[in-house]
C-alpha cells in the first residue's frame, strides 16, 4: 500500500489541473485516460478519488463519475475502502482486443468503402500523408496519433459511430500496457506501408481488397505484439484464421457484410 501511495504521489506531480467548464466529467475522464496512457498514472498503482481530484484541481464528483465510465471500459477497477486501481493489460487482454478488432474492423472497412465520399477520402489521404511525414521524422507519437485517426475515418464512414468509439477504447487497452512494435519488430516505415495498402484499395473503390488489407494489418500487428509480450502469436494467428472462416470466410475474401 505504501508503494502504491508513493507511486501515486510521484506521478501526480506531472498532472495538469483542469479548468472548470461545461462537460467537466467528460473532460476529467479524457484527462485521466490520457494520464493512464502516457504513464502519469501508473498501471497497477492504487489511487484515492480525493488524491486524483486534488491532482486535477476539481471536486470528487466529476472524478468519481469519470472513473465509473473508465471502469466499464476496463481501464480501472474500484477496490472497496481502498480506492481505484489502474489496470494492467495482460496477454490474454491483447488476444481479446485483436480478436474483437478483426471481427469489427474488417466488415466495417468493407462497408466504409461502399459508402466512401470525397470529404472522407480527402481526410483519409491527409492522415496518411501526416503518417508519412512522421515516419520520415521518426516521430512515433505523432505517427500513432494519425494512425489512430486513419482507422477512425474508415470506421466512421461505415456509418456506425459507436463502433468507432468502441474500437478507439480497445486501442487504449493496448496502449496502457506500453506495448509497441516500433523499433522491435517493425519500423515506422513498415507501419506506414501497411496503411498505404489499405488506402490504395479504398481509393480504388475495392471493398473486398480494402477489407483484406485491413485484416492483414490487424493480424500482423496483433501477432507481433503478442509475441513480443511472451505469447504465442503463431498459434493465435491460426486461431484467428479459423474464427474468421467459421464466421463466413469464403477462402478468398475476408468476412464482410453481404
Amino acid at each position: 500500500m505504501n508503494e502504491d501511495r508513493a507511486a501515486g504521489a510521484k506521478n501526480r506531480r506531472s498532472i495538469v489541473p483542469i479548468a472548470a467548464g461545461a462537460s467537466l466529467t467528460a473532460r476529467v475522464g479524457e484527462a485521466i485516460r490520457s494520464a493512464i496512457i502516457v504513464g502519469q498514472l501508473a498501471p497497477g498503482a492504487l489511487y484515492s478519488v480525493q488524491s486524483l481530484a486534488d491532482a486535477f484541481g476539481v471536486s470528487r464528483t466529476p472524478v468519481r463519475e469519470a472513473l465509473i465510465d473508465l471502469a466499464t471500459q476496463g481501464m480501472v477497477r474500484f477496490e472497496r475502502n481502498r480506492g481505484v486501481r489502474i489496470l494492467e493489460t495482460s496477454i490474454h487482454d491483447l488476444e481479446e482486443v485483436f480478436t474483437l478488432r478483426l471481427l469489427l474492423e474488417v466488415p466495417a472497412t468493407y462497408r466504409a468503402v461502399e459508402q466512401m465520399n470525397d470529404p472522407a477520402l480527402r481526410q483519409l489521404r491527409k492522415e496518411f500523408a501526416a503518417m508519412q511525414r512522421a515516419a520520415q521524422a521518426q516521430d512515433e507519437p505523432v505517427l500513432m496519433r494519425h494512425d489512430r485517426r486513419f482507422h477512425s475515418v474508415i470506421l466512421e464512414m461505415s456509418g456506425n459511430r459507436r463502433l468507432a468509439q468502441f474500437v478507439d477504447h480497445l486501442r487504449d487497452l493496448v496502449l496502457t500496457r506500453g506495448a509497441s512494435t516500433v523499433g522491435r519488430s517493425r519500423s515506422l516505415e513498415d507501419i506506414v506501408a501497411e496503411h498505404g495498402e489499405i488506402l490504395d484499395r479504398v481509393q480504388a473503390g475495392d471493398p473486398h481488397g480494402a477489407a483484406a488489407a485491413m485484416r492483414a494489418h490487424i493480424i500482423h500487428t496483433g501477432k507481433l505484439l503478442i509475441e513480443q509480450e511472451g505469447g504465442d502469436g503463431e498459434a493465435l494467428t491460426a486461431s484467428w484464421a479459423t474464427l474468421l472462416s467459421t464466421a463466413g470466410d469464403s477462402g478468398s475474401h475476408p468476412v464482410v457484410f453481404p
